[in-house]
């Protein structure tokens, strides 16, 4: 069978452009725009679970960086679809393992699989709420480490992260 990569590439694409568009719905007050953002983050998971079906995760190698990007959003956004979530991580891991895929995307990952499973995250990608005007992680594993697991995967220290998001 042959595979359309750059069809792919341009699905992939269109689908996190949609995302983009949409996530704003996503902490809306209105319980209609956060269930127009959940139809569309679990119709992009269910496409993303036949995409891997067929293609195997699609790296930067197969469908160009833009796609593979989006791809990845598209697993971090399926919240409510942990089979996919856990599923992308695992093929991402083989991905990153044979240097086709990003450590740093697949740390962001790993930490939201982990937090929607209940459980404590590794790299404090993933922020419970703000209080005093502070992100304040999910918890983490092993907090004293975090910032030194953080580097091996190049994502900046906590604080630089979080100041991004702080500034009111």
């Amino acid at each position: 069978m042959r595979h359309d990569y750059a069809a792919l590439a341009v699905e992939l694409a269109d689908m996190a452009a949609a995302d983009h568009r949409a996530a704003v719905r996503a902490n809306s007050d209105d319980p209609a725009e956060q269930l127009a953002w959940r139809r569309l983050t679990a119709r992009h998971g269910d496409r993303l679970a036949e995409i891997m079906d067929e293609y195997g995760w699609p790296t930067a190698q197969l469908v160009g960086e833009e796609a593979a990007r989006a791809a990845w959003l598209i697993a971090q956004h399926a919240d409510r679809q942990l089979d996919v979530q856990r599923r992308a991580l695992h093929l991402m891991q083989q991905a990153v393992s044979a240097g086709s895929a990003s450590p740093r995307e697949l740390a962001f990952l790993r930490d939201r699989t982990l937090v929607n499973e209940g459980r404590a995250q590794i790299y404090g990608t993933q922020i419970a709420g703000v209080k005093n005007g502070v992100p304040i992680p999910w918890p983490c594993e092993e907090p004293e480490r975090m910032n030194a697991l953080r580097a091996d995967v190049g994502i900046e220290p906590f604080d630089e992260y979080v100041a991004k998001y702080s500034q009111a």
